[in-house]
C-alpha cells in the first residue's frame, strides 16, 4: 500500500466535521426556521456525547503518558486534543452567530425571544406568578462560600453562577475594607420546560429563557442577603461516559451496570463551558473550587449552555415555521386487515421508516402475542421507547403463554438506565432475559418467531438496521426485512444459541455475524469485485453506512480502487477514508447526506458481475461492530426487494441539494451540478408514493 499524507483522516477530526454538517442545516434558509433552531439543539446535544465519550477517551491516552498514534490514524493525543478545544471553539462561535440570526428572523414572523431585561410590565405579573409557583418550589440554590467541599456538579446540567456584592457593613468591616463578596450555584430544573411561553399579544409571540425568568428573580431568591449588586452567568461541566464495571463475581450484571451508570455521576470532567462574560473573579473561584485547570478542555461559550434543549423549541402553532409532517405510507400489498403470517408466509416485506409506517412491527408482534399457535418469541433490545408498545407486547405474549426470550443490551450508551428499568420489568413477568455476551455487546436488530403449522414448527421473523424504537423511528431511516425464509430463519436461531452458548461458534451460509465473520465475508465479496475488475468484467461496490472508521476496510477499498472497481459511499458521519486522491483512490466517490430525518441504514451492494448482491445490517464498518459486538448483515434475495434497495440507494446518491462531498480538504462542500434537483429524502417519499398507487 502507498502511504499517503491524506491516507487517512482522524476519525474524531471527521466526527467533528459531521457535527459542522448538522449546523450547516441550522444557517439553511431553506430550512424552516423553527426546525433550524432545533437542528442548533441536535449540533450541541451531539457535542455533549461527544466530549463524553470521543475526548474523554483520547484523554485517558494522554494520561496513561501513551503517544496513541496507533489507534489514532497517526494523530499523537495531546495534539489532538488540542486540535480538537481549537475546532469546537470555532464552532460554539459560529453557532452563537447562527443563534443570533435565527432569532432575529424570528422577530420578522412576530417571535420574540425575551431576556430579564425586556420583559414587559404587562408580563411581570405572569413571570412573577410562575416563578412562585413552578419554578421557586423545585430549585436547588447552594452558598459556596462557607462549605468545606464544593458540591458535585451534575453532568451536561446547566447551573448559573452567582456573584452577589453586598453592601459595606459599617459595624462589621472587612479586613481589606472592599466589599464582601458571595458566590452560589442554582441548577437550572431538569423537570421544567427550558423555553416559557409568555400570553401572546396582539399575534406577537413572547418566550423567554428559564435562565433569564431566574435572572429576573434574583432578588426574590436573595433577598435575606443586603446586597448591593447580583449577577449570574451560566457555567455547565461534561463528565467522562466511559463504564467501569467491576469484577464482583456476587453481583448480577444487572447489580454491576447500576453501579456503573451510579458511578459515571462523579466520574472525571472532561469539558468545563462557561459564559465568556463572567467575570474573572468569580471564574477563578469557580476553577480553584473544582480543580480545573487550564490545561483541562475550558471553554468560553455564550449566555446560554445545554442548547440541546432547543431540540424541544415550541411550536406555538406555527406549522409554517416546520417541516410539512409526512404521513408514513402503508407498504405495498401488506395489508393490516388480515394476518401478517399469512401473508409473509408467501414473499418477504421491506419496511424503510420513516417513509413507511413502524407499526407493521408492532403489529406483527401483537398478532403473534394472541395468536394460538405461535409458541416463542425470541427479540434483541438495544434501545426502547419510553412506555415501548414492543415491550408491552412481549409481556402480553407471556400472559398468553408464549416463551419469551428477549436479549437486552444493558450497556447500550447512555440508555443503561432505561434499559435496566425494562430488563426488571420484563423478568418480573415472567420474559427470559439474556445479559449479552462477555466482552461483547449485542447490537444486532433481530427477532424469530416460531409458529405451529399443521404439527410442523415454521419459522418467521424480522432483521432490521435499525432499533425497535417506535419514536425513534419517525426520524430515523431505517430498513427491517419481514421474512419467512427458513434458511435464514434457522440461521438467525443460530445466533440466539449462540448468546446461551458463547463458546460454540456457528457456520453462517447465509447471514453476516460479527465478531466472527463480518470482516472476512465483506472483504471475500470486495475481493470478488477486484477479481471481476481486473477480468475486465462489470465492478462497482455502493455502500451506505453511519460511519466508517475501521483501517483495515480502509485499506481494502483502497486496494480495490486500484484495481479499477467502482466504489459509491454514502456515509452519514465519520469516514476516515479519503476518497479521489490520485493512485491511492481516485475511483472512490463518498457523500453524506443530512437532512429532516437521520440516516441510520445500513446497505452493501456489489455487482458480482451483473447480478447483484446486496445486504441489509446492523453494523457499520467501525472496529467496535466488526470485532466487538455481535452484529447481523442479511441477504435480500427477493428480486423485487433488491431492486428497491437499488433504487432507494440511487435516489441518495443522485441528492445534489443535500449531499455534502467528501473529500482531503473536510470542507463540507454541498454537491453540485447541473442535473435535476434531488432531495433524496422527498424524492424517496415520492418513491413509495408512486410505488404505492401503481
Amino acid at each position: 500500500m502507498i502511504k499517503s499524507k491524506y491516507q487517512y483522516i482522524n476519525r474524531e477530526i471527521s466526527w467533528l466535521q459531521f457535527n459542522e454538517r448538522v449546523l450547516q442545516e441550522s444557517a439553511d434558509k431553506n430550512v424552516p426556521l423553527i426546525e433550524r433552531l432545533r437542528f442548533v439543539g441536535i449540533f450541541s446535544n451531539n457535542l455533549d456525547e461527544f466530549f463524553k465519550v470521543r475526548y474523554a477517551t483520547v484523554k485517558r491516552i494522554v494520561e496513561a503518558g501513551r503517544s496513541g498514534k496507533s489507534v489514532l490514524g497517526g494523530e499523537i493525543a495531546k495534539d489532538l486534543l488540542e486540535e480538537i478545544t481549537e475546532i469546537v471553539i470555532r464552532q460554539q462561535t459560529k453557532s452563537l452567530k447562527i443563534l443570533g440570526d435565527i432569532e432575529k428572523e424570528l422577530e420578522t414572523k412576530n417571535i420574540f425571544l425575551i431576556n430579564e431585561k425586556e420583559i414587559k410590565d404587562s408580563q411581570a405579573e405572569f413571570i412573577k406568578s410562575y416563578f412562585a409557583q413552578k419554578v421557586s418550589p423545585v430549585l436547588m440554590t447552594i452558598i459556596l462560600n462557607d462549605l468545606a467541599e464544593f458540591p458535585t456538579l451534575k453532568d451536561t446540567a446547566a447551573y448559573l453562577a452567582v456573584k452577589i456584592i453586598l453592601k459595606k457593613d459599617e459595624k462589621h468591616p472587612t479586613e481589606d475594607g472592599k466589599k464582601e463578596k458571595r458566590y452560589a450555584l442554582i441548577e437550572i430544573p431538569k423537570g421544567i420546560d427550558r423555553f416559557v411561553v409568555i400570553p401572546s399579544e396582539e399575534n406577537e409571540s413572547y418566550i423567554i429563557m428559564l435562565d433569564d425568568l431566574i435572572r429576573y428573580s434574583l432578588g426574590n431568591i436573595f433577598n435575606m442577603f443586603n446586597y448591593e449588586s447580583i449577577t449570574a452567568h451560566m457555567i455547565k461541566i461534561t463528565r467522562d461516559a466511559e463504564l467501569d464495571i467491576d469484577n464482583d463475581l456476587s453481583k448480577s450484571f444487572i447489580e454491576k451496570i447500576s453501579s456503573s451508570v451510579e458511578h459515571r455521576k462523579i466520574s472525571d470532567p472532561v469539558r468545563f463551558v462557561y459564559d465568556k462574560n463572567i467575570g474573572r473573579d468569580t471564574l477563578e473561584f469557580l476553577k480553584d473550587k473544582m480543580n480545573i485547570e487550564d490545561t483541562d478542555s475550558v471553554i468560553p461559550g455564550g449566555r446560554y449552555h445545554n442548547r440541546r434543549d432547543y431540540m424541544g423549541f415550541p411550536s406555538l402553532g406555527r406549522e409554517d415555521l416546520m417541516y410539512e409532517k409526512i404521513k408514513p405510507l402503508p407498504i405495498k400489498d401488506f395489508s393490516m386487515d388480515g394476518s401478517l403470517f399469512n401473508l409473509i408466509a408467501k414473499k418477504d416485506y421491506l419496511q424503510y421508516t420513516p417513509y413507511h409506517t413502524f407499526s407493521y412491527v408492532i403489529r406483527f408482534l401483537r398478532e403473534a402475542a394472541l395468536d394460538p399457535k405461535v409458541k416463542s418469541i425470541k427479540i434483541t433490545v438495544y434501545r426502547l421507547a419510553d412506555n415501548s408498545q414492543v415491550t408491552a407486547s412481549l409481556i402480553n405474549a407471556v400472559k398468553n403463554g408464549k416463551q419469551v426470550t428477549v436479549q437486552i443490551e444493558l450497556q447500550a450508551r447512555f440508555d443503561e438506565q432505561a434499559n435496566i428499568q425494562y430488563a426488571e420489568q420484563l423478568q418480573a413477568e415472567g420474559v427470559k432475559l439474556i445479559f449479552g455476551v462477555p466482552g461483547l455487546k449485542v447490537h444486532s436488530k433481530i427477532c424469530l418467531i416460531e409458529r405451529e403449522e399443521d404439527g410442523v414448527n415454521k419459522r418467521y421473523g424480522f432483521i432490521s438496521t435499525g432499533n425497535f424504537n417506535e419514536a425513534t423511528a419517525r426520524i430515523y431511516t431505517d430498513y427491517t426485512l419481514f421474512t419467512a425464509h427458513d434458511p435464514i430463519l434457522k440461521e438467525l436461531n443460530m445466533v440466539f444459541d449462540f448468546f446461551e452458548t458463547t463458546y460454540k461458534i456457528n457456520k453462517y451460509k447465509h447471514l453476516i455475524v460479527s465478531p466472527h465473520y463480518t470482516k472476512n465475508v465483506f472483504k471475500k465479496l470486495i475481493d470478488k469485485e477486484i477479481e471481476n475488475a481486473k477480468a475486465g468484467k462489470e465492478a462497482y461496490i455502493k455502500i451506505k453506512m453511519n460511519s466508517f472508521t475501521s483501517y483495515k476496510m480502509v485499506d481494502k477499498l483502497y486496494e480495490a480502487s486500484k484495481a479499477g472497481v467502482k466504489i459509491q459511499l454514502i456515509i452519514r458521519g465519520i469516514c476516515c477514508l479519503v476518497p479521489g486522491v490520485k493512485g491511492l483512490s481516485e475511483n472512490i466517490e463518498a457523500i453524506s447526506v443530512v437532512d429532516k430525518f437521520l440516516e441510520h441504514p445500513r446497505v452493501f451492494i456489489f455487482s458480482n458481475s451483473g447480478d447483484p448482491k446486496v445486504y441489509i445490517s446492523s453494523a457499520d464498518w467501525m472496529t467496535r461492530n466488526l470485532d466487538y459486538r455481535v452484529e447481523v448483515g442479511c441477504p435480500i434475495y427477493d428480486p423485487e426487494l433488491k431492486q428497491e434497495l437499488l433504487d432507494t440507494f440511487e435516489i441518495s446518491w443522485m441528492d445534489n441539494v443535500k449531499a455534502r462531498v467528501f473529500s482531503a480538504n473536510q470542507d463540507n462542500a454541498y454537491r453540485k451540478n447541473n442535473k435535476v434537483k434531488v432531495r433524496s429524502q422527498f424524492a424517496i417519499y415520492d418513491y413509495y408514493l408512486k410505488k404505492l398507487n401503481a
